[in-house]
Protein backbone atom coordinates (compact mmCIF):
# COMPACT_ATOMS: atom_id res chain seq x y z
CA UNK A 1 0.00 0.00 0.00
CA UNK A 2 1.63 3.24 -1.25
CA UNK A 3 -0.60 5.83 0.82
CA UNK A 4 0.17 6.66 4.25
CA UNK A 5 -3.00 6.63 6.46
CA UNK A 6 -1.35 9.59 8.79
CA UNK A 7 -0.10 12.65 7.94
CA UNK A 8 3.64 12.51 7.18
CA UNK A 9 6.28 14.29 9.13
CA UNK A 10 6.54 18.33 8.75
CA UNK A 11 9.70 17.76 7.47
CA UNK A 12 9.46 14.98 5.54
CA UNK A 13 9.77 16.34 1.66
CA UNK A 14 7.04 14.11 0.41
CA UNK A 15 4.58 15.55 2.68
CA UNK A 16 1.57 16.69 0.35
CA UNK A 17 -0.20 20.47 0.92
CA UNK A 18 -2.26 21.29 3.60
CA UNK A 19 -6.02 21.98 3.57
CA UNK A 20 -6.33 25.52 2.72
CA UNK A 21 -6.02 27.52 6.02
CA UNK A 22 -10.20 28.46 6.55
CA UNK A 23 -11.71 24.70 4.92
CA UNK A 24 -9.05 23.09 8.05
CA UNK A 25 -10.15 25.26 10.74
CA UNK A 26 -13.98 24.51 9.20
CA UNK A 27 -13.72 20.62 9.87
CA UNK A 28 -11.91 21.80 13.04
CA UNK A 29 -14.65 23.72 14.43
CA UNK A 30 -18.03 22.39 12.80
CA UNK A 31 -18.31 19.02 14.50
CA UNK A 32 -18.49 21.63 17.57
CA UNK A 33 -21.25 23.83 16.05
CA UNK A 34 -23.08 20.93 15.74
CA UNK A 35 -22.70 19.96 19.09
CA UNK A 36 -23.71 23.09 20.74
CA UNK A 37 -26.45 23.69 18.35
CA UNK A 38 -28.03 20.33 18.94
CA UNK A 39 -27.73 20.84 22.46
CA UNK A 40 -29.75 24.05 22.63
CA UNK A 41 -32.33 23.03 20.32
CA UNK A 42 -32.54 19.17 21.40
CA UNK A 43 -36.24 19.12 22.24
CA UNK A 44 -37.04 20.56 18.19
CA UNK A 45 -34.79 17.93 16.53
CA UNK A 46 -36.63 15.20 19.20
CA UNK A 47 -39.95 16.55 17.73
CA UNK A 48 -38.95 16.81 14.20
CA UNK A 49 -36.82 13.74 13.82
CA UNK A 50 -38.51 11.23 16.67
CA UNK A 51 -35.67 8.47 15.95
CA UNK A 52 -33.06 11.41 18.12
CA UNK A 53 -35.64 11.54 20.35
CA UNK A 54 -35.06 7.94 21.27
CA UNK A 55 -31.79 8.50 22.33
CA UNK A 56 -32.34 10.72 25.57
CA UNK A 57 -32.36 14.25 25.94
CA UNK A 58 -30.55 17.52 24.64
CA UNK A 59 -27.36 16.35 25.48
CA UNK A 60 -27.61 12.60 24.15
CA UNK A 61 -28.80 13.79 21.27
CA UNK A 62 -25.77 16.56 20.73
CA UNK A 63 -23.38 13.71 21.30
CA UNK A 64 -24.69 11.65 18.57
CA UNK A 65 -24.72 14.36 15.96
CA UNK A 66 -20.73 15.46 17.51
CA UNK A 67 -19.69 11.81 16.53
CA UNK A 68 -21.73 11.66 12.92
CA UNK A 69 -19.76 15.36 12.42
CA UNK A 70 -16.40 14.33 13.77
CA UNK A 71 -16.66 11.19 11.24
CA UNK A 72 -17.59 13.57 8.26
CA UNK A 73 -14.64 16.03 9.37
CA UNK A 74 -12.22 13.09 9.36
CA UNK A 75 -13.47 11.78 6.03
CA UNK A 76 -13.08 15.09 4.21
CA UNK A 77 -9.96 15.28 4.85
CA UNK A 78 -9.14 11.76 4.22
CA UNK A 79 -11.16 12.57 0.75
CA UNK A 80 -8.86 16.16 -0.12
CA UNK A 81 -5.44 14.87 1.51
CA UNK A 82 -5.30 11.19 1.51
CA UNK A 83 -4.12 11.08 4.86
CA UNK A 84 -5.57 11.55 8.68
CA UNK A 85 -4.63 14.99 10.68
CA UNK A 86 -3.07 13.39 13.96
CA UNK A 87 -4.42 15.54 16.96
CA UNK A 88 -7.98 15.84 14.94
CA UNK A 89 -7.67 11.58 14.86
CA UNK A 90 -6.67 11.57 18.57
CA UNK A 91 -9.97 13.44 19.59
CA UNK A 92 -12.18 11.64 16.86
CA UNK A 93 -11.30 8.49 18.47
CA UNK A 94 -12.03 9.69 21.95
CA UNK A 95 -14.73 11.31 21.22
CA UNK A 96 -16.43 7.86 19.69
CA UNK A 97 -15.35 6.24 22.70
CA UNK A 98 -16.69 8.29 25.18
CA UNK A 99 -19.68 9.08 23.12
CA UNK A 100 -20.77 5.89 22.61
CA UNK A 101 -20.26 5.25 26.29
CA UNK A 102 -22.51 8.21 26.83
CA UNK A 103 -25.24 7.07 24.88
CA UNK A 104 -25.14 3.44 25.96
CA UNK A 105 -24.97 4.00 29.80
CA UNK A 106 -27.19 7.32 29.78
CA UNK A 107 -24.38 9.01 31.63
CA UNK A 108 -23.44 12.78 30.80
CA UNK A 109 -20.28 12.46 32.66
CA UNK A 110 -18.67 10.53 30.06
CA UNK A 111 -18.73 13.27 27.29
CA UNK A 112 -18.35 16.02 29.99
CA UNK A 113 -14.75 14.07 30.85
CA UNK A 114 -13.56 13.59 26.89
CA UNK A 115 -11.99 17.42 26.77
CA UNK A 116 -10.64 16.66 30.05
CA UNK A 117 -9.14 13.59 28.65
CA UNK A 118 -8.17 14.83 25.14
CA UNK A 119 -6.49 18.08 26.76
CA UNK A 120 -4.02 15.65 29.06
CA UNK A 121 -3.11 13.74 26.25
CA UNK A 122 -2.13 16.15 24.18
CA UNK A 123 -0.73 17.87 26.83
CA UNK A 124 1.51 14.46 27.80
CA UNK A 125 2.17 14.19 24.23
CA UNK A 126 4.16 17.19 23.39
CA UNK A 127 5.55 17.62 26.33
CA UNK A 128 6.74 13.53 26.47
CA UNK A 129 7.80 14.58 22.45
CA UNK A 130 10.14 17.48 24.15
CA UNK A 131 11.50 14.74 26.54
CA UNK A 132 12.39 12.76 23.71
CA UNK A 133 13.99 15.24 21.42
CA UNK A 134 11.13 15.78 19.25
CA UNK A 135 8.90 19.09 19.06
CA UNK A 136 5.88 17.51 17.81
CA UNK A 137 4.01 20.85 17.02
CA UNK A 138 5.13 20.95 13.67
CA UNK A 139 2.50 18.27 12.63
CA UNK A 140 -0.18 20.98 14.05
CA UNK A 141 1.43 24.41 12.45
CA UNK A 142 3.37 23.52 10.13
CA UNK A 143 1.62 24.92 7.34
CA UNK A 144 1.16 28.36 9.35
CA UNK A 145 4.92 29.05 9.68
CA UNK A 146 8.42 27.68 9.67
CA UNK A 147 10.70 28.27 13.00
CA UNK A 148 14.04 27.08 13.94
CA UNK A 149 14.27 23.87 15.79
CA UNK A 150 14.62 26.41 19.37
CA UNK A 151 11.42 27.92 18.19
CA UNK A 152 9.65 24.85 17.92
CA UNK A 153 11.14 23.26 21.10
CA UNK A 154 9.59 26.76 23.16
CA UNK A 155 6.26 26.66 21.30
CA UNK A 156 5.89 22.64 21.69
CA UNK A 157 6.64 23.37 25.45
CA UNK A 158 4.21 26.20 26.04
CA UNK A 159 1.26 24.24 24.37
CA UNK A 160 2.05 21.32 26.24
CA UNK A 161 1.22 23.40 29.34
CA UNK A 162 -1.64 24.97 27.83
CA UNK A 163 -3.52 21.44 27.29
CA UNK A 164 -3.23 20.60 31.12
CA UNK A 165 -4.30 24.24 31.47
CA UNK A 166 -7.31 23.29 29.35
CA UNK A 167 -7.88 20.07 31.16
CA UNK A 168 -8.13 21.53 34.54
CA UNK A 169 -10.21 24.43 33.28
CA UNK A 170 -13.01 21.79 31.81
CA UNK A 171 -12.88 19.96 35.00
CA UNK A 172 -13.87 22.96 37.14
CA UNK A 173 -16.39 23.97 34.56
CA UNK A 174 -18.15 20.12 34.36
CA UNK A 175 -18.30 19.97 37.76
CA UNK A 176 -19.28 23.32 38.97
CA UNK A 177 -21.83 24.43 36.64
CA UNK A 178 -25.25 23.18 34.49
CA UNK A 179 -24.71 21.48 31.62
CA UNK A 180 -26.08 23.78 29.41
CA UNK A 181 -23.44 26.34 30.70
CA UNK A 182 -20.93 23.46 30.23
CA UNK A 183 -21.76 23.03 26.23
CA UNK A 184 -21.65 26.95 25.91
CA UNK A 185 -18.42 27.34 27.30
CA UNK A 186 -17.29 24.60 25.31
CA UNK A 187 -17.75 26.47 22.23
CA UNK A 188 -17.95 29.97 22.91
CA UNK A 189 -15.39 30.09 26.16
CA UNK A 190 -12.68 27.63 25.16
CA UNK A 191 -12.22 28.98 21.56
CA UNK A 192 -11.58 32.46 22.42
CA UNK A 193 -9.27 31.12 25.27
CA UNK A 194 -7.29 29.38 22.98
CA UNK A 195 -7.30 32.13 20.37
CA UNK A 196 -5.83 34.47 23.18
CA UNK A 197 -3.36 32.20 23.71
CA UNK A 198 -2.32 31.73 20.15
CA UNK A 199 -1.66 35.56 19.43
CA UNK A 200 0.14 35.45 22.46
CA UNK A 201 2.57 33.15 21.05
CA UNK A 202 3.28 35.72 18.09
CA UNK A 203 6.62 37.14 19.66
CA UNK A 204 8.42 34.05 20.63
CA UNK A 205 7.22 32.89 16.50
CA UNK A 206 8.61 35.85 15.11
CA UNK A 207 11.89 35.81 17.21
CA UNK A 208 12.11 32.19 15.51
CA UNK A 209 10.96 32.46 12.16
CA UNK A 210 12.84 31.38 9.77
CA UNK A 211 13.39 33.28 6.34
CA UNK A 212 12.84 31.92 2.72
CA UNK A 213 16.50 32.52 2.42
CA UNK A 214 17.14 30.74 6.17
CA UNK A 215 15.49 27.55 5.12
CA UNK A 216 17.22 24.52 4.34
CA UNK A 217 17.25 23.25 0.90
CA UNK A 218 15.61 19.57 0.54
Amino acid sequence: MSERILERDPSDPKKKEEIHPVLKLALELGPLMVFFFANARGEWLAERFPALGELGGPLFIATALFMVAMAISLSVSWLLVRSLPIMPLVSGIVVFVFGALTLYLQDEIFIKMKPTIVNSLFGAVLLGGLFFGKPLLGYVFDSAFKLDAEGWRKLTLRWGWFFFFLAVLNEVVWRGFSTDFWVAFKVWGTMPITIAFTMAQMPLIMRHALGEEKQPAE
